[in-house]
């Protein structure tokens, strides 16, 4: 099988991205489309890029962040718990993780890492922010591993069913 991480457009592939998000995150079509249209938006903001993994030229991951601006929506929700805990300084100067998956059937091999580590080594900011569901999982263990570490914790998103953390590292991030 010969996996290939590399630069992704994704508004052309937008679709393959969240089938991908859609089975990592147990996602309906309702969700789905409003996820859609978040997504290509983001891809207009300045800044914005993404990259794939792929399997035999089928995406398998995928990765997209972009520099963080206090007024995005996801800032404004996270802004009062980094306050809480005096950590709303990460809001500036921060490139943000704004969506990681691999396709389960793709987990475990490194491309989670290769895909974020690769999008933050092209960043101009000097850390990177991100948002986990707040439980102890795989994502938060390869977060981790990489430098990030807890900023706020029991963020609750509107409609979201659990409460995520608020994860910041200082970038480059740690190779281990």
């Amino acid at each position: 099988m010969d996996l290939v991480t590399g630069p992704l457009d994704l508004p052309a592939h937008v679709d393959e991205a969240l089938a991908i998000q859609a089975v990592a995150f147990g996602l309906g079509p309702d969700e789905v489309a409003v996820r859609r249209q978040i997504v290509l938006r983001h891809m207009t903001y300045p800044g914005a890029r993404a990259l794939g993994a792929t399997a035999d030229g089928n995406l398998v991951g995928f990765v997209y962040g972009m520099p963080n601006d206090r007024t995005h929506w996801w800032s404004t929700v996270v802004e009062p718990y980094l306050r809480a805990q005096d950590n709303d300084h990460w809001l500036d100067d921060s490139f943000v993780i704004t969506e990681l998956h691999v396709h389960p059937a793709y987990q475990n091999r490194g491309l989670g890492r290769s895909l974020i580590t690769t999008i933050t080594d092209d960043a101009a900011e000097p850390r990177s922010i991100l948002s986990a569901i707040d439980t102890e999982s795989p994502a938060r263990a390869l977060y981790r591993s990489l430098g990030y570490q807890d900023l706020a914790r029991q963020v609750l998103f509107p409609s979201a069913p659990k409460p995520y953390a608020v994860m910041g590292a200082p970038l480059p991030l740690l190779r281990r």
